[in-house]
């Protein structure tokens, strides 16, 4: 059976965190919309694209490299750990010295509040302890589980404990904040080693050398991710990103959600038999069809569900996100389609393919969205992220056949 057993039961304990996370999450949104304002989760969603978009632009892609390393990953930490701290450091001053401008572009002036208090949720990251990855490394997803949970379930106690308190979004920074702490907290106390300040600068170069490609791919598709909120903010304003945001999370999460658990588990499955690619492709195999299946399911329930479901859900001033809804539910099919390919390139260190394929999406991307927005809205808007999405799946197949036939 080899690693088939561990990868039913990864999925099994990912899924269960998946689940629980995204009922809560889901819950708290629902339950925030009816104290908040769509204007204050707009101020909120904008902050949190600025702190995602600088994130992603300084990726180092550490722990796709520690997690596709065949030999002890220990040498490697301290190194890794320099590098976490000094990207940390790097973006709390990046989002310090730019909040007068992402002020000024959007108009907002209650944005610099989120945004200087956002700055400080890298900077704790970077302190986290690299050592954390050896529970996906070593397949322990029980253990993985517990361990997300603890950090998601405090996140979200202390941003809803501290909304219904102050009847402020700037509870959800709190909430980053908090969690952030929690999880440096966590990785001392649970991992080892414990990284030191005594970098090795080769083993810093080699990180630096093998993470280039998981940059660029990590860059240009959460550039593909965050240029919709981007667009909507600057062209229809805050209360449409509200609008916006809260279908993208109705409609998506629940699908993306099987592909990414798929994704998490499967990585350092398929990382660890990469060398014989006949096993490769048939445990691939056994991963894609399933998923395709259930993500079309649930894209199809959400499609057909009745207006006034989601109307008694979120309350009347949200009747403008179910148009958006039915968009986004196909999108989210498409994109789970491409999701476990992706895993799979990944594992046989072609971060190069992926890096093409998103390269190819955020152009399609930023041709089509203005256009589309300025026609329909927010329904634009969510045509031009399907359009993007579909542009990528003949990339997928090519690469993949590709790789067939180098067996």
């Amino acid at each position: 059976m080899g690693y088939f057993r561990n990868t039913l039961i990864g999925i099994s304990w990912m899924t269960a965190f998946r689940t629980i996370s995204r009922v809560i999450a889901i819950a708290r949104f629902i339950f925030l919309a009816r104290i908040l304002t769509p204007s204050q989760f707009g101020v909120f969603g904008i902050a949190s694209v600025v702190l995602s978009f600088l994130e992603i632009l300084t990726e180092t892609g550490i722990n796709v490299i520690l997690i596709q390393e065949k030999k002890d990953i220990d040498k490697f930490i301290s190194s890794a750990w320099i590098i976490s701290i000094s990207r940390g450091l790097i973006l709390f001053l990046l989002i310090i010295l730019l909040s007068p401008a992402i002020v000024n572009f959007f108009g907002l002036e209650d944005l610099h509040r989120f945004l200087f208090l956002i700055s400080f949720v890298p900077l704790i990251r970077g302190f986290i302890n690299p050592s954390i990855v050896k529970f996906q490394k070593e397949l322990s997803f029980d253990k993985e589980f517990f361990l997300r949970i603890s950090i998601f379930f405090f996140d979200s106690t202390v941003a809803i404990t501290l909304a219904l308190i102050t009847r402020d979004a700037i509870s959800f920074v709190w909430g980053f904040i908090c969690g952030a702490v929690f999880e440096v907290i966590l990785s001392f106390v649970l991992f080892k080693p414990i990284p030191r300040l005594r970098p090795e600068f080769s083993l810093v170069k080699e990180i630096i050398r093998k993470g280039k490609w998981v940059t660029a791919y990590v860059v240009f598709n959460y550039l593909t991710q965050v240029a919709d909120t981007a667009v909507v903010g600057k062209i229809l304003g805050s209360s449409a990103v509200g609008i916006y945001q809260m279908g993208y999370r109705l409609s998506t999460l629940p699908i993306s959600e099987i592909s990414d658990v798929t994704s998490k588990v499967t990585f350092p499955v398929y990382a660890k038999i990469s060398e014989d690619k006949d096993r490769l492709i048939r445990a691939f195999n056994k991963t894609f069809f399933p998923v395709i299946f259930l993500a079309s399911f649930i894209g199809l329930f959400l499609f057909f569900l009745p207006e006034k479901i989601f109307i008694l859900l979120l309350g009347e001033q949200w009747v403008e996100v179910v148009a958006v809804i039915r968009v986004l539910a196909i999108y989210g099919v498409v994109r789970a389609i491409g999701g476990i390919p992706t895993t799979l390139f990944l594992s046989l260190e072609k971060q190069n393919y992926v890096a093409v394929m998103t390269f190819f999406r955020f152009m399609m991307l930023v041709t089509a969205i203005v256009p589309l927005t300025l026609m329909w809205g927010i329904v634009g808007t969510g045509y031009s992220v399907l359009l993007s999405s579909l542009i990528e799946i003949p990339l997928i197949a090519y690469f993949f056949f590709k790789i067939i036939r180098k067996k």
